[in-house]
């Protein structure tokens, strides 16, 4: 039985965690009262998701002491975070058995079945899903919904478990800007009952309206705690939320320029449409992007962004029998997927969720070169070469040998552009690229990439759902605008 007092809910003293002999938090203390909802604001890598899993119990090895409540203990806690998409992700692509199906598609685990209906009327269960606007997505493989809308499906899941604590790691990453106003609404109604909420943030924008106390983390120390706004004018407060100045220095060109005529668009789109069976994700899209342009390509979540993508780069089969044509040359004619993805570099949240476990940052990078999740192939030493130039230009050239997923979110995602830019692509595609990174990495990846692009090294394609978080380059929109019977795309110059 516990021995808190009646009017605690947990209580963490002296709090200590290494990897690999590496601190990771330091000399933690800390009380949480009943009644209080708790922000933990902190940089990537300052330890606030590792501080989560051991609340909520996925990791049990720490030093020092962690007392739960009985009423902590009774209704447990739900937590939902971008690792528990990962995994479900790629436990449904070991199980994918679409080989053996006459359609060639295995849906896989459907979000409807990652909704519990124990413990929850149905009135409840319709409510949730129709807060998260869910609705349109319940019958649809977990494989096959875009980053945002997976994590308004694991959100879902956890309200409707109805757990004691409730803790959330950037619940807002991925949302467009209408679904990020209605869970901010609903997080601080939820926060006005009785279940207590840990929103974990990287900038004070983040921090629910409805939070009562706030912790500040640094390197695995707390620095400062309270009541939100003294702790923000704090002298820590505002030391700690000033983003370092950063350099990004380029590694040399590659020899061989994949440039297409200058007489040429990039990509040319004449009346294309994209249906699934029933399902028409966007339709009649006309479009052109000449050299020079960089292209924003923006809209709500599922509305066939990152479809577009795909069928840019060969991973979408649909391109096939309509007026597609790729750097002066029309799809269909001869040429091979791998040498349409030759001219892209692409960054996005699916490829954090399906790089093997074990895989060294060296070795995400190098599969750039083979445009494959996980190298398979022998590296040249040229390869290997310019592979460690990225990563040092990005400030990653201590990480080489560090395993990709003990990363950070944002040095993962810092990763990924390493690995999109080894080969030098005519176009790189950054899909929701500042997803999940606080303003020190978001501000140091839009200006690497204003940087390369600068240097006239690429063209840009960049989906983004949040206004003001965009390479100054841009000077094109592709504004995708959802309707009953697919997006209508809207093309106009910035």
């Amino acid at each position: 039985m516990s021995e808190l007092p009646q009017t605690r809910l947990l209580s963490i003293k002296q709090l200590a965690f290494s990897y690999r002999a590496k601190p990771a938090l330091q000399g933690i203390n800390w009380d949480w009262e009943l009644g209080d909802h708790w922000a933990i604001l902190g940089a990537n890598g300052a330890g606030k998701t590792t501080l989560a899993t051991i609340i909520s119990g996925e990791q049990t090895r720490f030093a020092g002491s962690l007392e739960r409540s009985d009423q902590l203990c009774a209704g447990g806690t739900a937590y939902v975070c971008f690792e528990r998409g990962r995994r479900l992700y790629e436990r449904d692509q070991k199980l994918d058995c679409a080989e053996f199906e006459s359609n060639a598609r295995d849906i896989g685990t459907r979000v409807r079945d990652l909704l519990p209906t124990q413990g929850c009327s149905a009135q409840e269960w319709d409510d949730i899903v129709k807060l998260l606007d869910m609705q349109n997505i319940l019958d649809r493989g977990l494989r096959y919904i875009s980053t945002g809308q997976m994590r308004k499906a694991l959100l879902a899941s956890a309200l409707l478990s109805k757990p004691t604590l409730l803790i959330l790691d950037s619940p807002l990453d991925g949302l467009d800007v209408a679904t990020q106003r209605r869970l901010s609404e609903a997080l601080n109604s939820i926060m006005m009952q009785t279940t207590a909420v840990l929103t974990l943030c990287r900038s004070p924008e983040e921090i629910p309206s409805a939070c009562t106390r706030l912790m500040l983390l640094e390197r695995g120390r707390i620095l400062a705690k309270g009541a939100p706004q003294d702790v923000l004018s704090s002298p820590d407060g505002q030391r700690a939320l000033k983003a370092p100045p950063l350099e990004f220095a380029l590694p040399p060109s590659k020899a061989v320029s994949q440039t297409p005529a200058s007489s040429e668009p990039t990509i040319e789109l004449k009346d294309v449409s994209v249906s699934f069976g029933e399902l028409c994700v966007f339709r009649d899209l006309n479009w052109r992007m000449d050299q020079k342009q960089h292209s924003l390509i923006a809209g709500p979540n599922g509305c066939g962004k990152s479809t577009l993508l795909d069928l840019l780069t060969g991973d979408n089969h649909k391109a096939y029998g309509q007026d597609v044509s790729l750097f002066g040359q029309r799809r269909g004619s001869g040429e091979s997927v791998w040498e349409i993805k030759a001219h892209f570099g692409r960054v996005d949240a699916r490829m954090q969720f399906a790089v093997p476990n074990g895989s060294s940052v060296e070795a995400v990078v190098l599969s750039g070169f083979f445009d494959s999740i996980g190298l398979r192939d022998r590296p040249s030493d040229q390869q290997r070469g310019t592979a460690r130039q990225w990563l040092s230009a990005l400030g990653l050239a201590t990480k080489q040998k560090t395993e990709f997923h003990t990363l950070s979110f944002g040095l993962q995602r810092l990763v990924l552009l390493a690995r999109a830019m080894v080969k030098d692509p005519t176009v790189l595609l950054l899909d929701e690229a500042t997803l999940s990174l606080d303003p020190g990495h978001r501000g140091l990846l839009l200006d690497a990439v204003d940087h390369v692009v600068d240097e006239g090294r690429c063209q840009l394609l960049f989906v983004s759902h949040t206004a003001g978080e965009l390479p100054r380059c841009i000077n094109q929109l592709l504004q995708f605008e959802p309707g009953e019977d697919g997006s209508k795309v809207l093309v106009s110059d910035r």
